[in-house]
């Protein structure tokens, strides 16, 4: 009975650690899904990881990689802010929560180092994908009969998430199709693959409504096109660009992209805005102009909503929680050392890309940041939870393959 208890004894770390990378393979095709799903996922991870003991080794992990590590920054910089925040205590727990997804960056990391748990990940997701597609255009041609999951209508047929997000996945999930084509051993997969990748590209642009997915697929098919034939590449892909834009027009009528640019060429700072663009440019305008005033540390974490609806008190602008831009939101709440720490984040994910074992991971962890750096742009993506969650999962996904000695990160790019 001894030897038996001793045997199990050492199996239940291995056990656990197994279950801990199952549910982070799962994550992959529930993050595009389900929020119920991926909290019961992230609760049985983090145990079963916790479970699996080896924690000197853990710790030696997240000291040596950059990317836990610059996750991890960002993170305690919130978790600081909760000190001084404008909107105290209690609704600053309530914003650090939102930013959670990045103290699992580590768990994520350690989970993925071997190749072939990355790679089913990478399937996981490209399969929840794939579902979002079937209903999307199911639903587009009114085969699919309204239900709990088909949010949207045949004019905008966005399923599990609304279409702003939906578009963000997939059009970061066109280059994760691609990479799987041509990663494919048989002619068939590949045809496969490259045939989900042109319908999540035309779902993106012409049924779906999601303009800074519209521009993240156009941003990640020049980046691919400069990757294969540099600077020709991407002047080619810049013309299919504009064309594409024409045929979108043409497809949809005056096209929410385009309707845009005529909305940003009307605004004005005065009067108050009535338009969604307007509407943006007015939070960004008085976004700024409250970070100006609180410089160097912010207002505190949580402290946006607080602050900006007193910024606009007594005049016809409307408060809003949400500024639609993270680098804004970062910046009001922790000031330059927040901003510099989000920027520090996206750099070194950028510069380590080029470590990273395979081509194909190479070019997903620049097509991560590409994805981050436009979406952050023009909405507050690390505080929503399925964008939050993606970047948290990819790039622990995306990182853990980084080799050992681990390069060191300089303004030169990576260096041994």
């Amino acid at each position: 009975m001894f030897r038996n208890f001793v045997i199990l004894n050492k199996t239940f770390p291995s056990q656990a650690e197994a279950c801990a990378r199952a549910c982070a393979i799962a994550l992959g095709f529930s993050i595009p899904i389900s929020v119920a799903l991926d909290n019961v996922l992230l609760g049985l991870m983090l145990i079963a990881w916790l479970a699996s003991g080896r924690y000197r080794e853990k710790l030696l992990f997240v000291a040596q990689n950059h990317i836990v590590a610059a996750s991890l920054i960002l993170f305690c910089l919130l978790g600081a802010g909760l000190t001084y925040s404008y909107a105290g205590f209690d609704q600053g727990l309530r914003s650090l929560d939102k930013y959670i997804d990045l103290a699992f960056v580590p768990v994520f990391a350690s989970l993925f180092r071997d190749a072939r748990t990355r790679h089913l990940a990478w399937l996981a997701f490209a399969t929840a994908l794939a579902v979002t597609l079937l209903l999307s255009y199911m639903t587009w041609l009114g085969l699919l009969a309204e239900t709990h999951l088909t949010l949207g209508t045949p004019q905008n047929p966005e399923v599990f998430k609304r279409y702003l997000t939906q578009g963000i996945f997939l059009a970061f999930g066109v280059y994760v199709f691609v990479t799987l084509a041509l990663q494919a051993r048989s002619m068939g997969m590949r045809r496969a693959w490259l045939g989900l990748g042109l319908l999540a590209a035309i779902n993106v642009l012409m049924l779906t409504q999601s303009r800074t997915g519209q521009l993240i697929l156009l941003a990640l098919v020049m980046h691919y096109a400069y990757t294969q034939w540099r600077w020709k590449g991407a002047a080619v892909a810049a013309v299919a660009g504009v064309l594409v834009l024409g045929l979108i027009t043409g497809f949809n009528g005056a096209s929410r992209l385009t309707a845009t640019l005529g909305e940003l060429q009307s605004w004005t700072p005065e009067p108050a805005a009535s338009t969604s663009t307007g509407f943006r440019l007015e939070f960004y305008r008085n976004s700024l102009e409250i970070a100006r005033a609180h410089p160097w540390l912010g207002t505190g974490t949580g402290s946006f909503a607080k602050v900006y609806a007193e910024h606009v008190q007594g005049s016809a602008m409307l408060p809003t929680v949400n500024t639609h831009n993270e680098y804004l939101n970062i910046a009001i709440q922790l000031g330059i050392a927040g901003l510099a720490a989000l920027l520090y984040l996206f750099y070194c994910e950028w510069r380590l890309a080029p470590a990273l074992p395979t081509a194909g991971e190479r070019r997903l962890a620049r097509a991560l940041v590409i994805t981050f750096v436009i979406g952050c742009t023009f909405n507050s993506l690390l505080m929503d939870h399925a964008e939050g969650l993606f970047f948290a999962w990819a790039s622990g996904l995306l990182f853990a393959g980084l080799p050992a000695p681990l390069p060191v990160v300089g303004w030169r790019g990576v260096s041994r």
